[in-house]
């Protein structure tokens, strides 16, 4: 068995703005560090083998600040645990979407929720067959987590998936299943009046319901 912690990112300007990230490289700021720091500190109570993270800035730099305060390496980085493709959505904020997409209207180049499953999903198996009987935590995005609990337990959490805030699985005998949303362990970490990534992101909140 393989245990997995997956943490969602620290905090960005474009989160705090509330505008769709996706693929665009939008750095940390400084309340994000102070969260990547207080996630790290918190996974450090328990004892972890490895650290992976979407190349994404954000996320890269949220798995070294982690890997500082849990005593691990430098983090692997996976092309498959990148945030979604929002396509012609990047940068833009609910009220300029919803003028521009009215519902109904596709946006041009958003990757489907289904292909980002299915190479989230994918880098985990491998992760788990690379790490067996391990613990290993992976920083990711929002859409990412949020595409990855769809395909474990679909429709059972629709609660915010806030920055820094951690989420436990474990793959066994070939599948992977959802231990703990929000994990007890990263209560302390969830800063106080934080957006979670349905409020930060229109689209992905259209999707909710």
């Amino acid at each position: 068995m393989t245990v997995f912690a997956l943490v969602r990112h620290g905090e960005t300007d474009w989160n705090r703005e509330r505008r769709i990230q996706g693929s665009t490289d939008i750095p940390l700021n400084d309340t994000g560090r102070e969260q990547a720091r207080a996630t790290g500190a918190l996974l450090a109570s328990r004892r972890w083998n490895a650290i992976v993270a979407s190349p994404l800035s954000r996320a890269h730099e949220t798995a070294q600040l982690i890997a500082g305060e849990a005593g691990l390496g430098e983090p692997e980085l996976d092309a498959r645990l990148a945030e979604r493709d929002y396509g012609d959505a990047e940068g833009l904020t609910g009220a300029e979407i919803d003028a521009r997409y009215p519902r109904g209207v596709d946006v041009p180049g958003r990757e489907a929720r289904e292909a980002v499953a299915e190479r989230a999903v994918a880098a985990l198996h491998d992760l788990a067959a690379r790490h067996p009987g391990e613990a290993v935590i992976v920083v990711a995005h929002g859409g990412v987590i949020r595409s990855v609990l769809e395909t474990v337990a679909p429709g059972h959490h629709r609660d915010p998936i806030t920055n820094g805030s951690v989420h436990s699985f474990r793959h066994a005998d070939g599948d992977l299943e959802l231990v703990a949303f929000d994990d007890p362990l990263d209560e302390q970490s969830i800063f106080p009046y934080a957006d979670d990534f349905d409020q930060q992101n229109a689209l992905a909140a259209r999707e909710a319901r």
